[in-house]
């Protein structure tokens, strides 16, 4: 038997970073995000050797143990697996599981769409259809915030988990003490495919840590740095913008805001934009984009640019004129996704 999962990778569309502790503690955090066709994939095998074995076939890793309640945390890219099984094996199942774990990803690692978090999620996905544990998609997304976050000790927001595990667009909010509250959001299906043609996707073949990012973002609102406060409360009056512009069909209001956001998202904190994504977005500026925006916490990987019209065509070509790939891409409704075959 396979047990399967799949979970989806989110657009982060206005609002990102104020989900990040202690800015969304002090002021409360706003985010519009929407899953793509883009996913984390997790498989399991049961074992009868009394073996984990942990396999990441994108970077032809592989790593064995002996089965026990506690895995050892080392600094390693297999963490993240190893943290999720230590939890499962605390919280539920109380013994050790033999087993083979294979994670997949449809994007890099580090490109900005919420990479390991969504890959949280499919894991613990899997679990949940193998264990038959007892968790929702908000269960599900609490965990694996607490054990990226709190087990792991990795620096972080909360919007990645939520919308791997809900799917769709939504509007997310988050206050002091976890508390996080998912608003759907209901859209026609042609404001949602004519969005995706007037967003392109642009990948940069770069990939950073974002905790690094994230943890200067984290200082600068405990050290009241009024500069990165300011663009963080301007970020998140963003989300309400292009909710709106959304929900009313005026999808070329979109470019203004981001572009306005922009000059917000770098005033957060030292490394979000890099000189290769200053001339990436120049470019697409000048080629009939009217805004974009960099994916994730930002210093690598995905950007996307809102273009009016037919306007596309010509920013595609200008941005691979610089070697930037451009990613196709359909928005999708379904968060998590698991199943079994024999």
């Amino acid at each position: 038997m396979i047990i399967r999962s799949k979970a989806p990778f989110r657009l982060g569309l206005a609002g990102g970073g104020t989900d990040v502790s202690p800015y969304s503690d002090l002021y409360g955090g706003c985010i519009l995000n929407a899953t793509i066709n883009l996913y984390a994939f997790a498989n399991i095998e049961p074992r009868t050797d009394n073996k984990i074995v942990f396999r990441i076939p994108q970077t032809n890793e592989e790593y064995i143990f002996d089965s026990a309640i506690e895995l050892p945390i080392a600094n390693d890219k297999a963490d993240l697996m190893k943290g999720i099984y230590n939890r499962v094996i605390k919280d539920f199942i109380k013994k050790p599981l033999s087993f083979t774990l294979t994670c997949a990803l449809e994007v890099p690692f580090g490109s900005g769409l919420g990479t390991s978090s969504t890959l949280a999620i499919a894991i613990l996905g899997a679990y949940t259809e193998w264990l038959s544990l007892p968790l929702g998609d908000y269960d599900l997304a609490y965990l694996a915030y607490q054990i990226e976050r709190i087990d792991l000790k990795q620096a972080g927001g909360k919007q990645d988990q939520y919308a791997a595990a809900f799917g769709g667009f939504n509007f997310m909010e988050f206050y002091a003490e976890d508390k996080v509250i998912v608003n759907p959001l209901r859209i026609r299906n042609e404001i949602i495919n004519e969005l995706s043609n007037n967003l392109l996707l642009c990948y940069t073949n770069s990939s950073r840590n974002s905790g690094d990012i994230i943890e200067k973002q984290q200082r600068n609102v405990k050290d009241h740095q009024e500069r990165s406060i300011e663009a963080m409360h301007q970020i998140k009056k963003q989300s309400y913008e292009i909710k709106e512009a959304i929900l009313k069909n005026n999808l070329d209001e979109i470019g203004d805001v981001l572009h306005r956001g922009w000059t917000y998202k770098r005033d957060m904190a030292d490394g979000i934009s890099t000189p290769l994504f200053e001339e990436l977005y120049n470019t697409a500026i000048s080629a009939g984009a009217t805004g974009g925006k960099i994916s994730g916490a930002g210093g690598g990987g995905y950007v996307f640019f809102y273009c009016p019209g037919n306007t596309r065509f010509s920013v595609a070509k200008a941005l691979q004129g610089l070697d930037g790939q451009i990613q196709p891409y359909t928005f999708t409704k379904k968060g998590l996704e698991t199943w079994y075959t024999k």
